[in-house]
């Protein structure tokens, strides 16, 4: 195998192709990507074996066939070689040459062969189970659901199903030409829930799933720039998200999550609205004294204003003030800073968030003025 690619090019295929790769394996295979030379492109292809990528990039192809090599070193030579075309060459007996300039590296190769099968998704549901299904997204528009809803999901890995993100697509309603799609997140102390308008329709077959944090991570470098067209298709237990030449595979997490309707407050007696800058900025600077053990703020509403403080044994206190739009009865809440930071952080700038609360022991319900398709409900916390 011997091809020529410009850096730039192989660059940026590396860099979401060793985000995929298994940091940590048993099997040295999954550590490395697959490079295959044919019909004047290369393709590469990695996998942890939940997840799978594949990509084409343009070469000048002189000699077509295949090598493997450690993905994330070869990111990392590319990323520092100088600015001009990059030459890969197997030399056989296990090594592929890679060269630039006046650089020229030696790394180990396996055999080709060993290279597992990717997660992928056929044109049909082999099983029979479940039907194959696709809808189409802007690719900027998955992104933002993404970013709006993961930073949610449970660290967690023992409670695989709050560990992802639960995703459902909804036929087109009364009025709508297009589908819309949904994702949703909670770690048991919050949620987040977003609602988006899909290309096209949403068929009504489309089943519900839960879409692991790895896979998710990676559609969002996938989906950086640009805003083409991306086709999600399901089938099964896997979901793939094509974009251009790049596909991704995800295998879906097994188990049921749990009714989110449930969770979000369908009434209020308090709403309080604010803006968004001067809540962020406020917490960002209460935090700073407070441990990771402790985030907790107190919150304090009256009339036109809202007074947020924390008090740290060891570390010391602090107080904030902003302006808020309020004229009902004086309020007491609590709430982990550190979610109600994350959440703040995700949306648009320059516009109002309202609470709304039943009282003080009940879940908040966070909306953005700028976009109503977005919840963010909290639960409160006691602090003395």
């Amino acid at each position: 195998m011997e091809s020529i690619l410009e850096k730039e090019d192989l660059l940026h295929c590396l860099y979401l192709v060793q985000g995929v790769v298994e940091k940590r394996s048993s099997l040295p295979i999954l550590s490395h990507v697959l490079i295959e030379s044919k019909d004047g492109a290369i393709s590469l292809r990695a996998t942890d074996l939940e997840i799978g990528l594949r990509q084409q990039c343009k070469a000048t192809v002189k000699k077509e066939g295949a090598v493997t090599t450690d993905a994330r070193k070869l990111y990392e030579i590319v990323r520092e070689l100088p600015p001009d075309r990059v030459s890969l060459r197997s030399t056989g007996s296990g090594w592929v040459e890679v060269s630039s300039g006046r650089s020229r590296f030696r790394m180990a190769s396996l055999d080709p062969k060993e290279f597992p099968a990717l997660v992928s998704t056929p044109a049909s549901d082999t099983e029979g189970k479940k039907p194959v299904v696709s809808v189409a997204i802007a690719g900027q528009t998955l992104r933002e659901m993404i970013e709006k809803t993961l930073f949610a999901a449970s660290p967690d890995e023992s409670r695989p199903n709050l560990s992802g993100v639960y995703f459902e697509g909804r036929t087109a309603q009364k009025g709508q030409e297009n589908g819309r799609l949904r994702m949703v997140a909670s770690d048991g102390h919050r949620l987040s829930f977003i609602e988006r308008e899909a290309i096209g329709a949403v068929s009504a077959d489309w089943p519900s799933a839960i879409l692991p944090r790895k896979g998710l991570v990676e559609a969002r470098k996938l989906l950086e720039k640009g805003d083409e067209k991306t086709e999600l298709v399901l089938h099964g237990s896997t979901l793939n998200v094509a974009k251009d030449s790049t596909e991704l595979s995800m295998r879906l997490v097994e188990g049921d999550f749990p009714d989110y309707n449930q969770v979000i407050p369908k009434s209020e007696n308090h709403v309080i609205s604010f803006s968004r800058e001067d809540l962020l900025s406020a917490l960002r600077r209460l935090l700073i004294l407070t441990t990771e053990r402790s985030r907790g703020v107190k919150i304090q509403i009256e009339k036109a204003k809202m007074e947020i403080s924390v008090n740290t044994p060891d570390l010391g206190e602090g107080v904030e003030e902003i302006a808020v739009d309020y004229t009902g009865d004086n309020l007491v809440v609590g709430f982990n800073g550190r979610y109600l930071i994350e959440m703040l952080s995700v949306l648009e700038q320059e516009q109002k968030i309202s609470f709304l609360l039943k009282d003080e022991s009940s879940p908040c319900l966070i909306r953005a003025e700028k976009d109503v398709n977005f919840s963010y409900v909290v639960m409160p916390m006691r602090i003395f």
